[in-house]
């Protein structure tokens, strides 16, 4: 008797940029803001003159990879889909070139970016070096004639020395018809020869009126319920002009962690220790990962902001209140210093896995000693 075919399902597997529950990049409808760049990327392919390396860069989450997306898109659509004449990046959704990038089938489409482990449950730390030399098959193959071929790297922030050089020999010795898409937060962390081989485009953080367009888009993709008027009006000055930070903050509790942090702040140098062991009870587990995230996000915010305060003696008011309580002139350089340490620290932290109630516990101590001289 034949034996019946064995189907196995295959699970999608995560991916570091995409919200859950939300639409990933690849798959934002509309991209709100950013006319001038979105209109300079149509004219050059317009007028046949795109630039063979773009470094898309600016803060997290204001949509640097949406443009990154929807660029591809439009380079990879046939020309009866596109409509660059207008200044606009804009594709059929039912384009062929659409669905493909959406799935992330089509052949003249390669993304870097941060592998997960399936073993370890974890993404990795950079892009390696072998993420990258998925490059090498996919040039060997020829593109059709006159179409392009696009690599997105997301975020090109993560490739690590090794994976960053293996990019710089194709950028520097770029195939016909071949467009790099570097995603950046940080691009004064990239190689300087990478960064000179790339056409910059500097993108800002999205004014209130486009944030709430495509948090509106957002929510509507994802079934979920719009913050209240009176929470919005909340989460505004926490997003700086991110669409990604404002709902990770309204789906993680932000505002209730940034009320936390506030309150250790206003009450030093005295600490309520019971609700900080409470506090980093509940960030310690590893299901609190992004929550984790979002509170040292939050925190080193905050004492940056002390911080500037100090020095400038502006900002909002209740963060100059603590600076005057806190920050004396000749003390400046030192919490200056204390922010840097426990950036670099929680880093450390997060790469090597190690415990996050002693790093919370230790953080909330180092600040307290240093309210306290």
């Amino acid at each position: 008797m034949a034996r019946a075919t064995a189907v196995r399902e295959i699970e999608a597997l995560p991916e570091a940029d995409r919200l859950e529950g939300f639409p990933h990049p690849r798959e934002t409808l509309r991209l709100f803001g950013h006319q001038d760049a979105q209109h300079e990327l149509a004219e050059t392919l317009q007028k046949e003159q795109v630039h063979h390396g773009w470094l898309l860069s600016g803060p997290p989450g204001i949509g640097k990879a949406s443009l990154a997306y929807k660029f591809a898109k439009c380079l990879l659509a046939s020309r009866e889909d596109r409509r660059t004449e207008s200044g606009s990046l804009d594709v059929p959704e039912s384009s062929v070139a659409n669905r493909q990038v959406v799935s992330l089938s089509h052949p003249g489409l390669l993304v870097l970016r941060r592998p997960y482990d399936t073993s370890g449950k974890r993404f990795l730390s950079s892009i390696p070096v072998d993420e990258v030399r998925r490059l090498r098959s996919f040039l060997s193959h020829r593109a059709a004639e006159n179409s392009w071929r696009v690599v997105i790297v997301d975020s090109a922030d993560d490739l690590n020395v090794n994976a960053a050089n293996a990019l710089l020999k194709s950028l520097e010795e770029p195939p016909e018809r071949m467009v790099f898409l570097l995603v950046s937060s940080e691009p004064g962390r990239l190689l300087n020869t990478v960064r000179s081989r790339c056409r910059r485009l500097t993108l800002a953080e999205l004014n209130e009126a486009d944030l709430k367009l495509a948090v509106e888009q957002a929510f509507k993709a994802s079934d979920g319920d719009l913050p209240t008027d009176d929470i919005w009006d909340r989460l505004v000055p926490l997003a700086k002009g991110s669409v990604r930070r404002l709902i990770s903050i309204h789906a993680a509790g932000g505002l209730e962690l940034h009320q936390k942090v506030m309150g250790i702040f206003t009450k030093l140098p005295e600490v309520d220790w019971s609700q900080v062991h409470a506090l980093a009870d509940s960030l310690a587990p590893a299901a609190a990962a992004e929550k984790y995230l979002l509170y040292n996000e939050l925190l080193f915010e905050f004492l940056a902001q002390v911080v500037k305060a100090g020095v400038a003696e502006a900002g909002d008011p209740s963060v100059r209140a603590v600076a005057a309580k806190l920050v004396r002139s000749e003390r400046l350089a030192s919490w200056a210093t204390l922010w840097e340490t426990l950036v670099r620290e929680e880093a450390e932290t997060r790469a090597l896995n190690l415990d996050r109630k002693a790093f919370i516990i230790g953080t909330i101590q180092r600040i307290e000693a240093a309210a306290r001289q």
